[in-house]
């Protein structure tokens, strides 16, 4: 056997196992590649009323982390989830800078499942003026996608559309602003815009909750795809086949989340393996 390729991701641990680096490097074994993590942060949910609960790692232990993961090359993909506070959003600039990193998918988290509030504004603002000029490609959310921009709440179509040109303009190479269920429509729509052109994807909306960590793993499968050698183009749509599958096959872990079930698209392509 040939080795494998590599990816990496600089996020926090969902410790339900929905989102987070869980979510990620289910996602990269089902790309056929040696998935990596260095841990930003872990979140934790209390169990009364999953109220979550942010618990950052210490910057010198995530900068060991990134040299003993750097210690064997550098990966042919890779991305940034949950970072959590300023300090932890530069030392992914650095790492990301420092070893000229290609196929960089930046998923510029800044709220946990179920909140509504940015976790920590410096870090929206750093992720904003030092991730946003290195992003080969972002994924944010409409919440994301809002602050990014400047404009606020996206209601509609076009408003994502203008909200991912300002995106590029700050420098992200392509933009996927994820709509999901947020727009009042049959149809769950994401924007794509490469810098020259617009695309509409979509897919029939899922009536269900249970759709946790889809946003993870969407970045995380744009990855996948890169790092198995597709165009920006190319890893996107399949992100999207990918994730659609994944939440039209979620299921209830608990009484409080319904987490996507990450290798629904292979099941579905190739058939159950045993």
């Amino acid at each position: 056997m040939t080795t494998p390729l590599k990816t990496l991701t600089i996020a926090g641990s969902d410790t339900s196992a929905a989102g987070g680096m869980q979510a990620d490097l289910k996602t990269f074994e089902e790309f056929g590649t040696y998935g990596m993590v260095a841990l930003t942060c872990i979140v934790t949910m209390d169990p009364e009323n999953w109220n979550h609960h942010v618990n950052q790692v210490d910057p010198q232990l995530l900068k060991d982390q990134l040299a003993t993961v750097f210690s064997g090359g550098n990966p042919d993909a890779m991305k940034t989830g949950m970072l959590g506070d300023q300090t932890t959003v530069e030392i992914a600039y650095h790492a990301i800078k420092d070893h000229q990193l290609k196929n960089v998918v930046i998923d510029p988290v800044m709220i946990c499942k179920g909140e509504t509030d940015v976790l920590n504004p410096d870090a929206a603002n750093a992720i904003r003026d030092l991730l946003m000029p290195i992003a080969d490609v972002t994924t944010p959310n409409l919440f994301e996608a809002g602050v990014l921009s400047g404009m606020g709440t996206l209601h509609n179509l076009d408003e994502m559309k203008q909200a991912a040109k300002k995106i590029h303009e700050l420098g992200a190479k392509n933009v996927v602003v994820k709509g999901g269920k947020g727009l009042d429509s049959a149809e769950a729509v994401d924007v794509f815009y490469d810098g020259k052109a617009f695309e509409t994807l979509s897919s029939t909306k899922q009536a269900t909750d249970r759709n946790a960590g889809a946003g993870c793993t969407f970045a995380a499968a744009v990855v996948g795809g890169l790092a198995n050698g597709l165009s920006v183009a190319d890893a996107v749509h399949l992100a999207k086949k990918f994730d659609t599958a994944a939440i039209q096959n979620g299921f209830d872990l608990n009484k409080f989340l319904g987490p996507v079930f990450h290798p629904a698209y292979r099941m579905k392509t190739v058939g159950k393996l045993v």
